[in-house]
């Protein structure tokens, strides 16, 4: 099938803007990572509700709109309002000619590949992932803000294909596509009974939790984003003003509003995991605020998992007082094949994270399964590439006292204490 034929409006053209990729890499990458400095519903249990340990799956940024959306079966408009690249098309053609060619149409489940085993292989309690892109096909692009991502709704079945139960939409691509835009990414999750969290049609819906009855227990998700993230501060939610659940800063004043959040819906027995949506996109240095925010949420006694993402590539973990701090989970799937820049993050390598905790909510292991990204599908990593990943997280681990080892599986595994 050959691809739809849309009128792209880039300055070059389409040979001559290949061409010269290396400048169009650099700017692409630029303008991508100067984006950094909820609604809920309630889903079903997957288990018996019987409490026992309680495994999740997490993953860092998934991205589907732009190129991967190109490819799915109902795509958007590719035209953009980047600085340079004016059709999502560019990134398709990118990626090809980083890794060969990728299908004019591809099956809801091809972007997870090798992922979907190891999610059969685990059986998890709980799917968790952050969305990071507008699902809509309103044409207005928030004005003023470099990158839009976007997936047409009808592409939802591509998240079902994963059996995903949550999406966090607390993040700076959220409302790309303006309020319509929100609105229209609500209803059809929602719609295909995917619970969402984090943005919603006024400040006490972009607040609420997500709640999920699971074989342990019942499990909280509250999800923030952050200005240090590239979350424009207009975002903030109020009454009858849509937007995105805005955490007032990484001091001791933004830790209690968030935890006086949780006082208002934990019960005695609940898991409760907090999302946050932080930090600039390049580096493994985990600021000194991250730490204190997140060791003050476990101190509290009501917080299980701290859940961090915004980085484009994986970095250090934390158990602290039992409880796991992922301070940047990586991006899990992206179009940015082919783009030059960072490329000692090695960023097309991504893990699975898969925490269990005991019935009383500590921490009792966690795996991750490293993956790569290939013509906008998720692989597993090379050996190689498993090593590689399992000495970086390593390093940085144990300057916060844990650390990672390699499995004979390939798979990672985080030891403390």
């Amino acid at each position: 099938m050959q691809r739809p034929s849309h009128q792209p409006a880039f300055p070059l053209n389409r040979r001559e803007f290949l061409a010269r990729s290396g400048i169009l890499s650099l700017a692409v990458s630029l303008a991508r990572y100067d984006d950094a400095p909820g609604a809920s519903a309630e889903a079903g249990s997957r288990t018996a509700p019987e409490s026992s340990e309680l495994t999740l799956f997490l993953a860092g940024d998934v991205m589907t709109g732009r190129g991967i959306d190109q490819v799915l079966p109902h795509s958007v408009d590719p035209v953009l309002y980047e600085p340079y690249v004016k059709s999502a098309e560019i990134y398709v053609e990118l990626a090809e000619r980083a890794h060969g060619p990728i299908p004019a149409e591809v099956p809801y489940d091809y972007i997870w590949g090798d992922a979907l085993a190891e999610l059969e292989r685990v059986a998890p309690d709980a799917r968790i992932i952050n969305l990071e892109t507008a699902v809509t096909t309103n044409d207005d692009p928030w004005a003023g803000k470099g990158i839009h991502y976007r997936m047409h709704p009808e592409n939802v079945p591509v998240l079902t294909a994963a059996d995903i139960d949550v999406c966090v939409l607390a993040n700076n691509h959220t409302l790309d596509w303006a309020y319509a835009g929100l609105s229209q990414t609500v209803e059809a999750l929602r719609k295909a009974k995917l619970a969402t969290v984090g943005a919603g049609e006024d400040v006490d819906a972009a607040a609420e939790p997500a709640k999920l009855e699971t074989g342990g227990g019942r499990l909280l998700i509250f999800a923030y984003g952050s200005t240090t993230a590239g979350v424009p501060p207009e975002w903030a939610p109020g009454a009858g003003k849509p937007g995105v659940n805005l955490l007032p800063g990484l001091g001791s004043a933004g830790a209690r509003r968030v935890l006086e959040r949780v006082r208002m819906h934990r019960r005695e027995d609940d898991r409760v995991l907090v999302s946050i949506h932080w930090g600039p996109n390049w580096g493994h240095k985990v600021p000194a605020s991250q730490r204190a925010f997140a060791h003050e949420l476990i101190d509290s006694g009501l917080v299980d998992l701290v859940y961090g993402h915004s980085s484009h590539h994986p970095k250090a973990i934390e158990v602290y007082r039992d409880r796991p701090i992922l301070y940047g989970c990586g991006d899990f799937l992206n179009d940015y094949e082919g783009i030059a820049g960072h490329e000692r993050f090695r960023g097309h390598l991504t893990l699975m994270y898969f925490p269990t905790f005991a019935p009383a909510g500590e921490l009792v292991g966690l795996e991750m399964t490293p993956m790569r990204i290939r013509r906008f599908r998720l692989q597993r990593a090379s050996d190689d590439e498993a090593r590689w990943l399992a000495d970086t997280m390593d390093k940085e681990s144990r300057r916060l006292g844990a650390g990672v080892e390699r499995l004979d599986s390939g798979r990672l595994a985080l030891r403390w204490g």
